[in-house]
């Protein structure tokens, strides 16, 4: 991908750009941030996008106080609640790198996994697109996990993704290729899907996860559940309908001179 250099934020733009989602997550944003930094620091360049979805537990003021003395990070806030799908695609916007890596507010995603992922795509080939991180030792109560297993079986059987874990938060892709994805509330959770319904491969990779330290779930069970009907439908009829097409540009000597 060729950098525009006649953009200053592009010519000076990182290699990475973590995007992080958050509602109410004022206790578990300072420590994430903190991780993320120690995870990164010698890894490559990067920034920071927190993306503020309108909390009202202080969660702006502790990023205020956050970015005094951090220049790598970015505060975004939403000016009404607009969805974590919502606030993933404005930080994805915003993202001044080519690649982006998100992780949930919540400090669940191990930032430590971060470079897992950058190694992981160093070694794939150039059409792998979406490298998602997979669970393989959940650290959620056990209803909880049995719900989201379900749900993976199900999505799995329908949309045929061969991807484990689709609602992992910790994902690394690249930018140009999420923003040609149909944006839809809760489009977040079937990243796989439509990354391989636009032509491109993705990649599991086994990652860590945490117990919640501070604050609480923002979705319940049967809420999730019934969410998740709607929208595995909308997604089944785009896989159903979509097309992908990959055009080369041809150069003056390629084309065949006409008399």
């Amino acid at each position: 991908m060729t950098m525009d250099l006649s953009n200053p934020r592009r010519a000076l733009a990182p290699a990475l750009s973590v995007v992080v989602p958050a509602y109410n997550e004022a206790d578990n944003l300072p420590g994430l941030i903190d991780e993320i930094d120690a995870a990164l620091r010698d890894a490559t360049s990067y920034e920071i996008i927190c993306v503020d979805d309108a909390s009202d537990d202080g969660t702006a003021a502790t990023l205020a106080a956050c970015a005094v003395d951090r220049p790598q990070l970015r505060v975004l806030r939403h000016r009404a609640r607009s969805g974590q799908s919502a606030a993933l695609r404005s930080g994805v916007k915003a993202a001044r790198a080519a690649w982006i890596a998100t992780l949930d507010g919540d400090g669940q995603n191990d930032p430590a996994d971060l470079p897992r992922l950058l190694q992981a795509r160093a070694g794939a080939a150039d059409d792998v697109r979406l490298f998602a991180g997979w669970r393989v030792k959940r650290e959620d109560s056990a209803s909880k996990r049995w719900a989201s297993r379900i749900a993976n079986g199900i999505r799995a059987r329908l949309l045929r993704d061969a991807t484990p874990d689709t609602g992992c938060g910790i994902k690394l892709f690249e930018r140009e290729a999420f923003l040609d994805l149909p944006a839809f509330d809760h489009m977040h959770r079937f990243l796989p899907a439509l990354m391989q319904r636009a032509g491109w491969r993705t990649l599991s990779v086994p990652v860590n996860h945490r117990p919640r330290r501070h604050g609480q779930s923002k979705y319940d069970n049967l809420g999730r559940a019934l969410v998740g009907i709607s929208d595995l439908r909308g997604v089944l009829w785009l896989l159903r309908r979509g097309t992908h097409a990959i055009a080369d540009e041809r150069v003056a000597h390629d084309l065949e001179v006409l008399p």
